[in-house]
């Protein structure tokens, strides 16, 4: 009898310790997609907001190259506002999913409007560079913010 009840409580131990270190398998697993899923999210949104700083950053250069040439830049302007347009949600993105990124992320896209205005080549190619050097130091911090 003692012999039976032994085995019947070995055999609830066993089930309860089985469950248990399955619950909390099951549990890393979850974190683990959901951790996945956040980085690739992160990493679509940073790709989205570099790609938009870039072509905004193109579409600015000749709108602005154009203008200081005194030729008709009307076309290039609506080309303009139609890439500054399509900053806006790729960084509401970065912002919202890695709040960290949110400073670095800012100073790329004011320095891609800051292109806007410059009163000769220089200063134009200035601003051009100004802006490629915050896309780049943004895109080095998204690295290693989505690599931790």
């Amino acid at each position: 009898m003692l012999t039976a009840i032994v085995a019947v409580l070995g055999t609830l131990a066993g089930a309860l310790l089985t469950g248990t270190l399955q619950h909390i398998s099951q549990r890393a697993q979850r974190t683990e997609a959901a951790a996945a899923a956040r980085r690739a999210q992160g990493l679509a949104a940073v790709t989205e907001l570099a790609t938009a700083l870039a072509n905004h950053r193109r579409a600015m250069w000749i709108r602005e190259d154009l203008r200081l040439r005194g030729q008709d830049w009307s076309e290039a302007r609506a080309e303009s506002h139609a890439t500054r347009s399509a900053i806006t949600a790729p960084l509401l993105h970065v912002s919202m999913l890695l709040p960290s990124l949110a400073p670095a992320a800012q100073a790329a896209v004011d320095a891609a409007y800051g292109l806007r205005g410059r009163d000769g080549a220089t200063p134009l190619a200035a601003a051009r560079e100004r802006a490629i050097k915050e896309a780049d130091a943004f895109v080095a911090a998204a690295g290693v913010a989505l690599a931790a």
